[in-house]
């Protein structure tokens, strides 16, 4: 039977802090649990035996009730043991325990209960570490802070480490061989150990189709392809290379698909990324890169355009199975359409939310997150410091970063119009850049502030409801275009972006074909500008002609790592990989780093993705790029999402 693209969709729209679901579905699509497949008779029942898990090396911590194992590798052919390897965090009470020497030999208790779950039940967490595409080492030392929140809800914590953005050597194993990186390989190898996980299920105390990853901007983009791209054909070769189990030792399928994806501030969409951020931030910017007269700044308004006609392809439909759209206004530009109301609504709801349930006197703090700090490797700190002081790992160059003394719509924020009702004080939040709080005595001197060099923002008192006039407004007063133009992928190829699609010893490549495209296309009237730089003419033709080691275009990579590949029908991917059924995606509002759009795009492709129980989707106000929240803290909104999932 055929179908069209609009008849596999089904219903969905952007929702503020709600749940977004279809209109009709069927019954969830689970991960596939290896407990449940047909065993295989052509497989070779041994080829992952070094995989089994020896239940007679546990480690266990006394005083907090944890078992723990640091080191196991995950595949047979690793290319690195430093990253590809893992450790693995069990609730004591999961195990019965015989102390064998200076390790413990367990086996599963079955009638244990932690929270609300059991050793059958249990959940599987992973964090992904990294928020710039920086490779995870994989914990050599074992500390229980931070562990206690994850373990006490009856959780099985799983620290996987993975390769990142770029190629690198292995010195810890004295080797002086570069092992390949960037993309696709932190996923990959991320899939390599779920698969790990569940070769090892009948001996570990939780249940195998319960994998639940989480992570914040490109770990968050990360977390959102693995859960979109389950099972996916596209990394079997990949998978192959590294040994990754393939069938159990009863020769049943091992599946990679998820349970759950949770992110923070994504970034996702990478095939999008450069024009969403030009239509949603960078064309209503003047700075240096996109000043008047410059090629650059021509490149912006391209971008711009592109993206509209890119959304107008996309078929987003909102609950009321109307297509979100994009029309051309006045100049040329794609600002107005039923997309950019939907994105409009999103911002007065998440605003109007903020005003109702916060109290004021209110501190504004602008914060921007580099890395997340989740728990489970206690030299994560000075690794990371070692890193950046060598020019590697979770390092960024400068111009990746925006002036920390800017901050978040810092020039609107520390305007309030009265010297009595704000004050400032230094403030300096765990893992984020140096920044100054401003304080509020009342929601009206708030929006006063907001407001005090253009009135752009309507505060109703009575009704306690906020609408913004237009998203040029949105974006210029609260999150602006902080990064240069075409910031993910560089006209200089110096960006997180062009490291991660970087090929061996080229280890920063072009990849964008928008970009690509409008260069081919423009390369004419760009040469006639001052600043234009001869050496941009044939570099993106010329990149995005190559192929990595596995034979894969960059098309095919870039693909690989965009989950809306696998959710929408825009996309050959759509329909060729097993789902997540539940989804949990924050955003701050006023992020300078990742398009406004891109969170939002994800949310609408879940909605209506048939097999998607859920989607949690909420836009903060008054937060940037950081784990944002509306309330709570984010590990504990993360663990109370997950115990819902599985109840």
């Amino acid at each position: 039977m055929g179908f069209t693209r609009r008849e596999f969709l089904a219903f969905a729209g952007i929702a503020a802090g709600a749940q977004l679901a279809a209109c009709s579905k069927p019954a969830e699509q689970k991960p596939e649990d290896p407990k449940q497949d047909a065993p295989s008779s052509d497989v070779d029942l041994g080829e992952f035996k070094d995989l089994a898990i020896n239940m007679d090396s546990w480690k266990y911590d006394e005083e907090n009730d944890c078992y723990y194992q640091l080191g196991l590798t995950y595949c047979t052919k690793p290319a690195t043991k430093t990253y590809e390897s893992l450790a693995i965090f069990v609730p004591g009470k999961y195990f019965d325990a015989q102390k064998n020497g200076s390790t413990y030999k367990c086996a599963v208790n079955e009638k244990a209960v932690v929270g609300n779950f059991t050793p059958a039940t249990a959940p599987v967490l992973m964090p992904i570490n990294t928020g710039t595409f920086a490779a995870q080492a994989s914990p050599t030392a074992y500390e229980y802070s931070g562990l206690g929140s994850y373990l006490e809800k009856g959780c099985v914590y799983v620290y996987a480490g993975f390769r990142g953005r770029s190629a690198g050597v292995d010195t810890a194993s004295g080797s002086n061989d570069m092992y390949p990186g960037g993309a696709p390989w932190p996923v990959v190898d991320l899939k390599a150990a779920v698969r790990y996980l569940r070769y090892n299920a009948d001996a570990l105390p939780f249940e195998a189709s319960r994998v639940f990853v989480f992570g914040f901007s490109g770990g968050g983009g990360m977390s959102a392809v693995l859960g979109a791209s389950g099972d996916s054909e596209l990394f079997d070769p990949y998978l192959k290379q590294i040994g990754a189990a393939t069938h159990d030792a009863q020769g049943k399928a091992i599946s990679d698909a998820l349970a759950g994806s949770a992110s923070w501030c994504p970034v996702s969409g990478i095939d999008t990324a450069d024009a969403a951020y030009e239509w949603s931030k960078g064309q209503y910017s003047t700075d240096e890169s996109r000043a008047a007269g410059t090629w650059r700044a021509q490149l912006s308004s391209g971008l711009a355009a592109s993206y509209g006609d890119w959304v107008n392809g996309m078929d987003l439909r909102n609950s009321d199975d109307e297509q979100l759209t994009l029309e051309e206004a006045e100049g040329g530009q794609f600002t107005m359409g039923s997309y950019a109301d939907a994105l409009l609504a999103e911002a007065d709801d998440a605003a109007t939310f903020f005003v109702q349930n916060t109290p004021f006197p209110y501190a504004y703090t602008p914060q921007r997150l580099d890395d997340p700090t989740f728990p489970g490797d206690p030299n994560l700190l000075a690794t990371r410091s070692a890193a950046q002081a060598s020019g590697l790992g979770s390092a960024v160059s400068a111009a990746d970063k925006p002036d920390a003394s800017s901050g978040d719509a810092k020039a609107d924020a520390d305007a309030t119009g009265e010297k009595d009702s704000a004050s400032t004080e230094t403030s300096q939040p765990t893992g984020t850049t140096k920044v100054e709080s401003t304080i509020y005595d009342t929601a009206s001197n708030y929006f006063a502030a907001l407001n005090s060099g253009q009135h752009w923002i309507n505060y109703n008192l009575k009704r306690g409801t906020v609408s913004i006039q237009s998203l040029r407004d949105f974006s210029s007063h609260v999150a602006p275009a902080e990064q240069p133009c075409s910031p993910f992928d560089r006209p200089d190829r110096s960006s997180k972006f062009n490291q991660l699609f970087g090929i061996g010893e080229e280890s920063t490549l072009h990849f964008d074909a928008m970009v690509g495209d409008l260069m081919k296309k423009n390369i004419d009237a760009y040469t006639t500008c001052s600043d234009w730089d001869a050496s941009c003419e044939n570099a993106w033709s010329l990149d995005l002609a190559k192929e990595d080691s596995l034979g894969t275009s960059m098309e095919g990579r870039v693909n690989m790592m965009n989950p809306l590949y696998w959710l929408s029908g825009a996309y050959e991917g759509y329909g060729q990989a097993s789902v997540a059924p539940h989804w949990r995606i924050n955003s701050g509002l006023f992020d300078t780093d990742v398009p406004a759009c891109s969170a939002s795009n994800l949310a609408l492709a879940l909605g209506k993705y048939d097999g998607v129980k859920e989607v949690s989707y909420t836009p903060v106000w008054g937060q940037g790029h950081v784990l944002a929240e509306r309330s709570g803290s984010p590990v504990g909104n993360l663990l109370a999402w997950v115990v819902a999932c599985c109840s």
